[in-house]
């Protein structure tokens, strides 16, 4: 028999978290994408795709699977699944977000929705498909729908926040709403999954990678990302910072404002610097080419 909730509230919360965080980074990053163009752009839109794809979506399934157990066998993951589980997402999340900021329109909202959802459908169940246990897995049709039709909308509910939400305060809500999409996803996925047993005993555990295994690689390539991210929305936001000041209409006006004959320098101690006397009219007596009769 199969335990969605072995350890309790505790790992769905953890992949909550994990999946909020991605969120929120990864509309961060495609915020800034949008104000870009050329290598700038595609370099937040590759930061955007892993904090969304990897963090958001692969990693909160990984770590909400550390809860999942199975009686009567062990878990075993096949390493070579489990990458291609995570590669998935970030190129999908990629080429949707590329889609709808480079073509801000309802039509490829949608198409990219959809691409969207079904990439992350497909990492769900390319995860599951790593698993390894004494016992046939069986997933039920309708949680099946029910999670593609979760995906969809989450999907393109995310490429929407990231085509629009700029202000950190709303990005952070919108974060919050995805990660609760995401996790609905593989709790509702989940949900369907049985577990038939064999019929002849098993000796020793399945082939493959233990949970715990993956963790530890996991857990270091999420903080040394993470840090990564943090650093470049500091420096991002120094230098948007800048162009911000140096384009005020004030700025501009005090850099290029030329200073009037009348005003002249004062120094700071002593007495002012009085204004050079102004020419006075020439004179014919002045000129030395005239000949005085």
């Amino acid at each position: 028999m199969a335990e969605l909730l072995a350890q309790g509230w505790i790992t769905p919360s953890i992949a909550y978290a994990v999946s909020a965080i991605g969120s929120f980074l990864g509309l961060a990053f495609a915020s800034r994408a949008r104000r870009t163009t050329g290598f700038f752009r595609w370099q937040w839109l590759s930061l955007a795709a892993l904090s969304i794809g990897g963090v958001a979506v692969w990693s909160m399934h990984f770590v909400a699977m550390l809860g999942y157990t199975v009686s009567g066998t062990a878990i075993r993951y096949d390493a070579v699944l489990t990458a291609i589980s995570g590669i998935v997402p970030v190129l999908v999340m990629g080429f949707a977000l590329h889609l709808v900021v480079r073509r801000p329109s309802t039509g490829w909202l949608l198409c990219g929705g959809v691409l969207l959802g079904v990439g992350v459908i497909a990492m769900h169940y390319t995860g599951m498909a790593s698993m390894n246990i004494h016992g046939e897995l069986h997933h039920d049709p309708a949680y099946v729908a029910l999670s593609c039709v979760i995906a969809v909308v989450a999907a393109t509910a995310a490429l929407w926040f990231a085509r629009h939400l700029r202000s950190p305060g709303s990005m952070t809500l919108a974060a919050l709403v995805m990660a609760v999409a995401v996790t609905s996803v593989h709790y509702t996925g989940m949900a369907g999954v049985h577990i038939t047993p064999t019929d002849f005993m098993h000796v020793g555990a399945p082939e493959g990678m233990r949970a715990r295994d993956l963790l530890l690689p996991l857990m270091t390539g999420m903080f040394v990302f993470l840090l990564i991210c943090s650093l470049f929305l500091l420096l991002g936001g120094e230098e948007e910072y800048e162009r911000r000041g140096y384009a005020a209409p004030s700025h501009r006006a005090a850099e290029h404002t030329i200073q009037s004959a009348d005003v002249y320098y004062v120094p700071r101690h002593g007495a002012p610097q009085t204004p050079a006397p102004a020419p006075h009219a020439p004179r014919p007596g002045d000129d030395v080419w005239t000949r005085r009769r």
